[in-house]
């Protein structure tokens, strides 16, 4: 099979290892609060102070992270890959784009970003980002994080699915398969006729959805994963 488009999913397993804390940590937990009380809509209107402390927090961590041998991977392959190269990543950080990736959506949302909540403008957002801050665009004071809460849609859907349907090769890296709707990209993907491949840590929630799955550390095997695409291209 010739592989030309190829689509590439990230997941919490790739910036683990450069030491993000994973979105599910013990317990149930991340960074030590319930998910449901700093990652839905529901707990940004009941406790403003505490959703945007705890993503003011995770900004400020970042700077203490680097990108690792799977982000530099591939940003290599992005860089050398003359085909289509389309990576949706689930995570908020910025280590893609600082390991190099350019041909990159974040579905859930950045760190590194804010959004207003009156106007829709999504700004650079560096520092931390008090409730009721002013939107640079509109004046109103409603700038929020800039993530996709549960119950709320994800970023770029439709560029995301068009993609997979035109892809030939549809690769998932360091995730659950636990997540909808990415958790469903695999079986998109797989209608239109694409290879499937998965790389991760332990068999996911939908490995039994792949044609190959390979078990490993995201460092170890998406170098190597990349000079086979490479060495065939």
């Amino acid at each position: 099979m010739t592989v030309r488009n190829i689509v590439i999913l990230t997941g919490a397993g790739v910036s683990a290892e450069s030491g993000v804390a994973t979105f599910r940590g013990p317990g149930g937990l991340w960074e030590g609060h319930r998910v449901e009380d700093v990652c839905t809509p529901e707990a940004l209107a009941h406790d403003p102070e505490l959703v945007h402390r705890f993503y003011d927090e995770r900004r400020e961590k970042l700077a203490g992270v680097m990108p690792n041998a799977a982000h530099l991977a591939l940003a290599r392959l992005d860089r050398e890959w003359s085909g289509g190269l389309l990576l949706v990543t689930q995570n908020v950080d910025d280590l893609h784009e600082r390991a190099g990736s350019t041909r990159l959506l974040h579905m859930h949302g950045e760190l590194k970003s804010a959004l207003c909540a009156a106007c829709g403008v999504r700004a650079a957002w560096e520092d931390s980002l008090p409730p009721e801050t002013e939107c640079p665009n509109c004046g109103t004071p409603a700038l929020r994080p800039d993530i996709v809460f549960f119950g709320e849609m994800p970023y770029q859907m439709e560029r995301i699915e068009r993609a997979l349907g035109e892809a030939d090769l549809f690769v998932s890296i360091g995730t659950s398969g636990a997540v909808y709707p990415a958790a469903g990209f695999v079986q998109t993907a797989r209608y239109h006729g694409a290879a499937t491949l998965e790389l991760n840590l332990d068999p996911s929630a939908g490995s039994l959805w792949f044609g190959e799955s390979r078990m490993g550390p995201a460092g170890a095997l998406v170098p190597i994963w990349i000079e086979e695409v490479l060495a065939g291209a």
